[in-house]
């Protein structure tokens, strides 16, 4: 029975879908195969060889590591403070960013290079710049040595420029047209920027949290001064990793690396369900 003699009879005609094709030339097709054996052997490869030895020893051994006191206090202290940071920059990063692409002021190109600072200081030197500022010295009276604030600082500190650098050329490229166009409709500052200007951004935002995140439970090197590395209190887990290291530990460093992998791959998945909701919602 054709298509014709089925619409006639009122039953719904299934129409097929078009094949997925590919476009890619044969240099486009090396260009890929190259890009994927460079992903692979800098990140994929790594990462399973990590995941690998952490199953080395079976799940009472990863389980027994992860569920250590200490190794678990460095993780909670580690995650919960990439998590506040993250919330922080989130809405300072856009508020920064929306200062310098729409306002004009004495002194926009040096603040330009300030926020870059922490891309271009070492780690180490980032502590010792924070060290001087907020030590037992510091000339601001603040004394944050061997303090949980101090993790939540240096974890500030280096990742400052990320959501900055993510909503600013987005919101640089922004037409203000759509912009007057709302408020001509009658809506309100705030209703354009929920609902015209934020749908916009909110790509950029999550980008930059999940870069920011990711970079704060990576931190090292500026708190080695800061924090003191207290067990319990000021251990974050990059230092709890380099003891199992330096204690001929691999199989445990690699379980409590496993744990941080996980965990930034929940973020990433979570900040992506927001990005959607938010956008399609916009």
């Amino acid at each position: 029975m054709t298509s014709v003699s089925l619409e006639a009879a009122g039953r719904p005609v299934r129409k097929r879908r078009p094949a997925l094709g590919t476009n890619l030339t044969a240099t486009s097709g090396v260009g890929l195969g190259v890009a994927m054996i460079w992903f692979s052997l800098l990140v994929l490869i790594p990462l399973c060889a990590v995941v690998i030895t952490a199953a080395e020893g079976g799940w009472a051994a990863f389980w027994t590591t992860i569920t250590n006191e200490q190794t678990s206090a460095a993780i909670k202290l580690t995650v919960s403070q990439a998590a506040l940071v993250t919330l922080v920059n989130v809405v300072m990063g856009t508020l920064i960013a929306w200062v310098l692409v729409r306002d004009h002021f004495w002194g926009k190109g040096l603040l330009e290079i300030l926020i870059d600072i922490p891309f271009a200081l070492p780690t180490i030197v980032a502590g010792l710049v924070l060290l001087s500022l907020y030590g037992r010295d510091s000339p601001l009276g603040f004394d944050v040595v061997n303090t949980r604030a101090s993790v939540f600082l240096a974890f500030l500190f280096v990742t400052l420029p990320f959501v900055v650098r993510m909503v600013q050329p987005v919101l640089a490229e922004l037409e203000k047209d759509v912009e007057e166009a709302a408020a001509s409709l009658g809506a309100g500052k705030l209703t354009t920027f929920r609902r015209v200007i934020l749908p916009a951004l909110v790509p950029a935002i999550t980008a930059g949290a999940a870069l920011s995140f990711a970079r704060g439970v990576s931190e090292y090197g500026s708190l080695v001064l800061l924090s003191g590395n207290l067990p319990f209190k000021t251990e974050v887990t990059s230092v709890r990793i380099l003891g199992s290291i330096e204690n001929n530990n691999v199989a445990a460093a690699a379980s409590t690396a496993t744990v941080l992998l996980l965990i930034s791959l929940a973020v990433i998945v979570l900040l992506d369900v927001i990005q959607r909701k938010v956008s399609k919602r916009g």
